[in-house]
């Protein structure tokens, strides 16, 4: 009732011209069939709009992982001391409002008294217009994504690093392995299906792109920061043609689901070879 019903419904409504006409009159509906979907295709801005997701996903995530790993590592060490504030810490972006912090990252990386800018011009740099200028805007909304989302990520890993026996790395220090191969031969290894889970759920949240630019940049400067689910919003919502923000959605579904499904094809042949 609650999911398949309404995802029935979204499909049915994609293959319409729903519009504003016929959310006044029933009767100003039509059956187009692929209409919206080949329309959308032969569309400059979603298909810039899917480039900007997609560099979002392909830089977003690695770091995601590199930065939840490394915490968890770092957490997860004999010598740490504090753990459990540390652990709070680092992850209570996660469970903060995301535009909270929005408007504060604004602030930060305001062109004129931002913090960012400040430090910056300190060390000799001339100030950058982060949110203003379309080849900062992307990376600067990364960089706040991978920090307000890493957190989450490095709970799940900690729980993957406390589940290898320690005897392994005990076995390994006598054998005389350094740090650096007990990481390459024992914790990736068993971290592996940790890794693969945590990668799949990272991609497809960050192929889901919308609260950040829609509070950030709405979507600017010159639409560098528009994502498909912004799109998909614009559509859906500003212009209210529904049908075509229905078929955005079901685009954006069949891109997670095949990328999705190659992340696990290239895991279970990994895990054979």
């Amino acid at each position: 009732m609650f999911f398949l019903l309404p995802v029935l419904a979204a499909l049915i409504l994609s293959l319409t011209d729903y519009d504003l006409y016929a959310l006044a009159d029933i009767r100003n509906l039509r059956f187009v069939g692929l209409e919206n979907y080949w329309t959308l295709l032969h569309r400059p801005l979603f298909w810039s709009a899917l480039g900007h997701t997609v560099y979002f996903v392909a830089v977003g995530v690695p770091l995601s992982l590199i930065a939840s790993l490394g915490a968890a590592m770092l957490l997860n060490s004999p010598l740490a001391r504090c753990k459990p504030f540390f652990r709070t810490a680092l992850f209570a972006p996660v469970v903060t409002t995301v535009v909270a912090v929005a408007v504060i990252w604004r602030y930060l990386f305001n062109t004129k008294y931002g913090l960012v800018n400040s430090v910056l011009d300190g060390i000799g740099v001339a100030p950058i217009d982060w949110l203003g200028d379309p080849h900062w805007s992307m990376p600067t909304i990364i960089l706040f994504a991978v920090w307000k989302n890493f957190g989450y990520n490095m709970i799940i890993f900690m729980a993957g690093l406390q589940a290898i026996p320690a005897d392994l790395y005990e076995a390994a220090r006598i054998d005389g392995a350094s740090a650096l191969r007990q990481f390459q031969h024992i914790t990736l290894p068993m971290l592996k299906p940790t890794m693969v889970m945590v990668s799949i759920l990272t991609v497809s949240g960050y192929f889901q792109l919308f609260a950040e630019p829609y509070v950030m940049t709405e979507g600017g400067p010159l639409q560098s920061t528009t994502s498909v689910l912004y799109l998909m919003y614009e559509e859906g919502f500003k212009w209210w043609n529904l049908g075509s923000a229905s078929a955005v959605a079901f685009l954006l579904f069949i891109i997670m689901f095949a990328v999705t499904a190659v992340m696990l094809r290239l895991s279970r042949r990994g895990g054979e070879v």
